[in-house]
């Protein structure tokens, strides 16, 4: 949720609460004849200023605004407080100049927390004054800790000119990339006025598309409609090439697949004697090729009857091809004669309850055009079959959808559609011969680039297959550069971990790593940051490197570090943790590669950033709170909604403190590096009073909360485990917090989790971020319960073949609800971190590397484990492990010499290993804790 960081005016008004009679006349509340009470305000970096103009009726007022290349607002604010009746209309009059942008009317009430506002995106002023209304029904709670939503009174009003990207430009500097055109204008206000009316004359807004559709999915048999219109969770998988998020596809459990973000989907049905088959009808299973590439496939069986869609894509980011092929399996002792149709609807793969940035359900379809070779949809996108195609069907919306028409045996045959609702669909129909225990293979293949030529094979089920191994030849050596060799039941850790490499590769907007492609097709630096760490051990450094020298430059010129950055430019937000996670990137990024030149042309962002963090902390040193009840705020990064939990009010959060105390450490380093000795002594006094402070903080807080945890805040004493893990890794203060606190932290949750594991504990939902808690036991030596944390989070993957977590998993896998994208690459990070933590971690305490910490004794048995290749601040490390006759054996076969040694943690303690020496056996089980290397 986005804040505007508007100025408060604190200026006395009367309150404007209308008369008992004469409701339906429009009262003035401001005629805009003066600037007095009136005040621009900006976000970072922002133009903004008022000017006196003449009005449409007197003067009014004009917000002249420059976004000078970054995202954000300007507005205009006023002090002016105001009663609502239960049903009214506001109304302001408005002319100007500007691209398109949203504009926004707020209303905040006396706290300053609670907003409630009017939007109308895409908005154009006209020349002309013209009159804009909102009704009771149009105005919406936007953000606030209240739990009465309901708009009574408010204090302020602004108007506001949010910033929208220009056209179709790429995020900038990625693949593509256009210079963002100008967005700066002005707009002019006058006579806003509230108009009282009975709710019940308030116009009620016109059901939604999706609404409809669902609600005709009620009066059909199941399966004629996607499951998401149908009262059920649906869930899907990513498809697409490294760097091709804009343009990547999904494909649904059930085997549909939208072609690109928003796009139509292409759904299978078959015919079979007669009869229409549907998702609804069969048994479905799901895999990825080697059970980790991403060539997702879905399996249909009803009966001896099988189809299998599968679907990969190929070509370069910006250029690329979707390609489904569809085998169609005759396990029967007689051949079969089968219609696949292959639809093209006006449904995502997104489903309706996908709300944020990129709206789920409906996706246009006016227009369909079928020339014997191609398909092309609303003129922009077609559909190339590999195969000659019996006949092309469409249908418009009503009275019935295709679906239904294939369902009672027409075949509606045209060569074109077009739907001015935009429900249109069509089939391409294939009449195909399956012989017994036979099968037979069609495909489709849907370029990026319409132009380019997709001549029809010789054999389509050639051509899949060997562009297939091609795909598949790509993605393995991509993911294939750390090798893990593992027991046949642990198989799935690894697996997981490469799949979630795949996730982040094809996530990502060329440089721009980001955590989706649909609702969160944006880049946060929070989230790169811990991408980029797993992407450089696993051997990407090509892609972090990349991602930081694009990332920093839309520093803010006070050196303020956006949370995130998207087409419109650096988002102003004020998320305090940004600024320790661009150095924590900066500092990783020279840990694996030593490459000098770039860390010197990263340093300048480097010290503005802590030069900024200077100043938030800084400015919250203040005397008076060090004997007050805000005694524990002193010295912190000031309030921000960065965590999540904190974005109806901003709060104190430990998690910025804990990244911002990892960038001062970590610009300490740096500048040693680089022999910047003035820089780094006064980056060290810094970081050690804000050490001092952070730690008295929660000191402070766990006394006056009386709470034996760390604390998600300081203001709210608030128990947040999965928060407290950044505190360990990256943060590496582990060893410098007081033990009990952390043990009491990861035991809470601990206990929490065994009782919602098993069912003792009432819960709805919860955010696999709790991934990172597997890497913060295997750092706390909880080896025995690693194994339970894992099965359970593994328990939901969903579907579990495609290796992958959405942003939120809900207890009853069916009901439905926004569950952000899947796969969510952020959440995948975490994953490989974790995952990865369990063979080998950098110890900050000691810089000693801990191996097999969180490898489970049973995974040792026979041939035990190997580790190859895996990347490591120090060189390439590898070994392998095994266990027999009650010891364990360890052999190194790609040393490494970190500064603190290698340590080897078993059950039966921690072992120091000898500079030089390759070969140990050690005892597996607790005979007391070895602390010497014993002789080999």
């Amino acid at each position: 949720m986005s804040r505007l960081a508007s100025l408060s005016l604190l200026l006395s008004a009367a309150v404007v609460t209308l008369p008992a009679q004469g409701k339906d006349a429009p009262r003035l509340l401001d005629g805009f004849d003066t600037t007095a009470g009136w005040a621009a305000t900006h976000t970072d970096d922002v133009s903004a200023s008022l000017r006196l103009v003449e009005g449409n009726t007197g003067r009014a007022i004009c917000l002249d605004y420059d976004f000078n290349g970054v995202s954000g607002a300007a507005s205009i604010r006023k002090t002016l407080p105001l009663d609502f009746p239960t049903g009214f209309a506001l109304g302001f009059d408005v002319r100007g100049s500007m691209p398109p942008n949203t504009l926004q009317l707020k209303l905040i009430d006396d706290s300053g927390d609670n907003v409630w506002w009017f939007q109308q995106p895409g908005f154009v002023p006209t020349d002309a004054w013209q009159s804009v209304q909102a009704t009771s029904r149009q105005v919406s709670f936007a953000w606030g800790p209240v739990k009465d939503r309901t708009l009574r009174h408010t204090r302020e009003v602004e108007f506001v000119v949010y910033k929208e990207a220009q056209g179709q430009a790429r995020v900038p500097g990625g693949r593509d990339a256009v210079p963002a055109a100008a967005n700066r204008g002005s707009v002019c206000f006058d006579n806003l006025t509230l108009t009282a009316r009975p709710p019940e004359a308030v116009p009620t807004p016109a059901p939604t598309a999706n609404a409809i559709f669902e609600e005709r999915a009620k009066h059909v048999r199941r399966g004629l409609y996607p499951r998401g219109f149908s009262g059920e969770q649906s869930y899907w998988t990513i498809v697409g090439v490294d760097g091709g998020s804009r343009d990547s596809a999904l494909i649904s459990e059930d085997g549909a697949v939208e072609v690109t973000r928003g796009g139509f989907s292409l759904e299978p049905f078959l015919i079979d004697r007669g009869a229409l088959v549907t998702w609804a009808d069969v048994t479905t299973t799901q895999s990825l090729r080697d059970r980790y590439l991403p060539l997702p496939s879905v399996q249909w069986t009803k009966g001896d009857l099988a189809l299998t869609t599968t679907a990969f894509a190929q070509g370069a980011a910006g250029a690329s091809q979707l390609v489904v092929g569809y085998r169609v399996d005759n396990a029967g002792e007689t051949a079969r004669d089968i219609t696949l149709a292959l639809a093209a609807r006006p449904f995502q793969v997104n489903p309706p309850t996908q709300f944020l940035n990129a709206p789920g359900g409906t996706s246009p379809i006016h227009d369909l055009a079928w020339d014997g070779h191609a398909l092309v949809v609303n003129g922009t996108r077609k559909v190339v079959p590999l195969q000659a195609t019996t006949a092309f069907v469409a249908s418009g919306n009503t009275p019935k959808m295709l679906s239904e028409r294939l369902d009672a045996g027409e075949r509606p045959a045209t060569r074109s559609l077009h739907a001015d609702d935009g429900f249109g669909q069509g089939a391409l129909l294939y009449d195909v011969h399956v012989p017994a225990h036979g099968h037979v293979d069609l495909g489709l293949v849907i370029p990026v680039k319409q132009d380019d030529d997709v001549p029809l094979p010789a054999d389509a089920g050639h051509w899949l297959a060997s562009h297939a191994d091609a795909v598949a030849a790509l993605w393995r050596d991509k993911l294939d550069r750390v090798a893990i060799r593992v027991p046949t039941r642990a198989q799935p850790l690894v697996d997981t971990m490469r799949s979630g490499v795949a996730q982040i590769l094809i996530s990502r907007d060329g440089p721009a790593l980001q955590p989706g492609t649909r609702s969160y097709s944006r880049t946060w630096v929070r989230d790169g940051a811990m991408m980029l760490e797993g992407l450089l051990r696993t051997g990407h450094e090509d892609v972090a490197g990349e991602f930081i020298r694009w990332y920093a430059p839309h520093q803010f010129t006070n050196g303020k570090v956006p949370c995130c950055v998207d087409a419109r430019g650096s988002d102003p937000v004020p998320e305090n943790d940004s600024q320790g996670e661009l150095i924590f990137s900066v500092a990783e990024l020279w840990r694996y590669t030593h490459d000098r030149a770039t860390l010197e042309s990263l340093w300048p962002h480097v010290v503005r950033a802590v030069d900024y963090m200077e100043t938030l902390r800084t400015g919250e040193r203040q005397a008076g709170r060090l004997q007050g009840p805000d005694r524990s705020l002193y010295g912190l990064m000031p309030a921000s909604i960065s965590h999540e939990g904190y974005s109806t009010k901003p709060m104190h959060s430990y998690w910025d403190d804990f990244w911002a105390l990892k960038g001062y450490d970590d610009a300490v380093a740096l500048a040693g590096v680089l022999g910047q000795t003035d820089r780094q002594t006064a980056f060290r006094a810094s970081r050690d009073q804000f050490r001092d402070d952070l730690h008295a903080s929660i000191a402070s807080a766990v006394r006056e909360k009386g709470i034996d945890f760390i604390p998600g805040s300081a203001e709210l004493g608030d128990f947040d485990a999965t928060s407290t893990t950044i505190a360990l890794s990256p943060g590496g203060e582990q060893a410098r917090l007081p033990k009990a606190l952390v043990d009491a932290t990861f035991e809470k949750y601990w206990r929490a989790f065994v009782a919602r594991r098993d069912g003792s504990m009432a819960w709805k939902d919860y955010t696999p971020y709790e991934l990172r808690t597997i890497a913060s036991f295997v750092r706390l030596g909880w080896r025995d319960r690693v194994g339970d944390l894992i099965a359970f989070f593994f328990a939901d993957r969903r579907p579990q073949a495609w290796n992958q977590w959405a942003e939120v998993v809900g207890r009853d896998p069916r009901e439905p609800r926004f569950v952000g994208d899947m796969p969510h690459a952020w959440i995948a990070s975490d994953y490989v971190r974790s995952a990865l933590d369990l063979f080998a971690y950098d110890r900050a305490s000691d810089e000693s590397m801990v191996l097999a910490a969180g490898v489970q004794p049973a995974w040792l048995a026979g041939d035990g484990i190997a580790l190859r290749d895996l990347r490591t601040p120090y060189g390439r490390l590898g070994y392998t492990l095994k266990a027999t006759g009650g010891k364990a054996t360890l052999t190194l076969t790609q040393p490494i010499d970190p500064p603190g040694g290698l340590v080897l943690s078993l059950p039966s303690g921690e072992v120091k290993l000898r500079r030089g020496v390759t070969t140990y056996t050690v005892p597996m089980e607790a005979t007391g804790t070895a602390t010497k290397p014993p002789r080999s």
